[in-house]
Parts: C-alpha cells; structure tokens; sequence
C-alpha cells in the first residue's frame, strides 16, 4: 500500500516500505517511477524478505508524487533525506542510471549515506559535454517544448528507447514527466564538473559500482573511474541486461552489501 511522506520544501512524495532491519532506498534515474517499473517493486520485495528495510519511492513529478514548479537538485535531495529520516536515520542508497549521480550528490553533501550501489552509471569524463546537454533540455523545459526535451534528453541513447516510448500508451506521461529530468541533468553535469577525485574526496562510505552481463562498452570507463576516485569502492558484472538488472541476483547483492554496511563502523556520506 502507497504511503506519503511531505519534505522540508513542501513536496508530498508517493513511497512503498517494507521489511525491517538496515536500510536500503531506490533512487531511479530518468522516466522511471513504481507503477511501469515492477523490476525495482520485486527486488525490493525480495531483499525485504531476506533481512533489510527497503523504499521504493516515486521521484518528483512522477506517478503519484506529482509536484510544481523547477524540480531541481536540491528538491530532489531532500526527498531524499526525508525518506531516509523515516527509514530510521540512515541507509545505503541504490541508484539506477542517472540516479546514481543523484546518490553520489547525497553522500556528498553529507546526508546520513552509509553506502553506495551505483547501477550502471553514464558518466562521462571532466570536461565532458553534460552541462551543454543539460542547459539545453531545461531550455526547452523551460520553453514549453516538452516533447523536444525529451528528445534531446535521449539523444545519445539507443534509438530504439525512444521510438519504443513514442509507441507506448503512456507516452503521454513521458512527456509531461520530462520537467522530473532537471535533477538528473544537472547531477549528471555535476559529475563533469571537475574530476572525480575531487568531487568525491569526502564519500567514505561502501560503494560499488555494478555493470549488467550485457551491458554497454562506455559504461565500462564510468565504473573504473568512480573506483578509482573513491578509496576501497569496486566494481563487478551480475546478471542484467539493456540497462536493467535481473531481480532476483540484484536483491541476493544488495542485501550482501547493506548488511556488511551496517555493520561497520559509523561513517555516513561526506562524514
């Protein structure tokens, strides 16, 4: 049953609780919320089950956390923070695609972060292109040109995504969600902003960084340079594929690696 929590800027944010135990929460990238993405629903169903408290929410301006207004990094952060307030204080933070920027940007700023799990993360490298790409889709965001938004949003993307969401019923949606995507672009430029070491100097918590089997070649230099950047992070291949895990393997991981969280030391985010 969809719970509501309300966070410090006034956003009344859609989320599902389960289990107990340390905490784990989703943070999806770009397009996806609860109600088209049964793959994160079932991992956090069965890593629930085997020992840990999980939070699967849907982000700001999608499903059922409709919200108003520039949909920013920081209003993303703090929906953050509030959920993990009421997961108990503290948790490690999974994020998929994009949302994984999202997460480096909590650990960084110093939320109670006490691990990563960062799947298949697009980085690009310093000086890449992500500010110029971003600047424009809030451009367009930002003209009413929702539908060209999203277009150059998924430029770089297979082709076939976004000719799939043209054919989709709820296509419609996609759209009108497309105003969700400033916090993703503008972590995403964030990433590109400096180099990594320096970005990250202040996580110190577990991370690891996790590839599909069958995945792409580019995401390969992402994983080796967020490694590289954060002392003791890794990076392994566990069954997934077209940039979505299998369920099953991804819970049996995630509740290997909160649980190990959990029992280290205090150390959260940028602490």
């Amino acid at each position: 049953m969809t719970d509501y929590l309300t966070t410090a800027h006034g956003d009344r944010v859609a989320y599902d609780l389960r289990g107990d135990g340390p905490a784990l929460v989703f943070v999806a990238g770009a397009g996806p919320y609860r109600a088209i993405d049964p793959w994160t629903t079932e991992t956090a169903e069965l890593a629930a089950r085997a020992g840990i408290r999980t939070l699967v929410y849907d982000r700001l301006g999608r499903g059922e956390s409709p919200a108003a207004g520039r949909l920013d990094l920081d209003r993303e952060l703090a929906v953050l923070e509030a959920l993990i307030e009421l997961a108990g204080g503290s948790a490690v933070l999974c994020g998929h695609s994009s949302g994984c920027s999202i997460s480096l940007a909590a650990a960084a700023r110093g939320l109670p972060v006490t691990g990563l799990v960062l799947w298949e993360a697009p980085f690009g490298p310093h000086g890449g292109p992500a500010r110029e790409w971003a600047a424009e889709v809030e451009r367009r965001i930002d003209a009413g040109d929702l539908e060209g938004a999203l277009e150059h949003y998924m430029k770089d993307m297979p082709p076939e995504w976004l000719e799939g969401a043209r054919q989709s019923p709820e296509y419609p949606e996609y759209v009108a969600q497309v105003v969700s995507y400033r916090a993703d672009g503008e972590s995403l430029a964030w990433v590109e902003s400096a180099p990594m070491a320096e970005l990250f100097r202040d996580i110190r918590v577990p991370v690891e960084v996790l590839l599909g089997d069958e995945t792409f070649p580019e995401l390969f230099d992402a994983a080796r340079a967020i490694t590289a950047a954060i002392p003791g992070a890794t990076w392994k291949q566990v069954p997934g594929a077209d940039h979505s895990w299998e369920p099953a393997s991804m819970a049996r991981e995630l509740v290997e690696f909160v649980t190990a969280a959990a029992a280290l030391p205090t150390r959260r985010g940028g602490a």
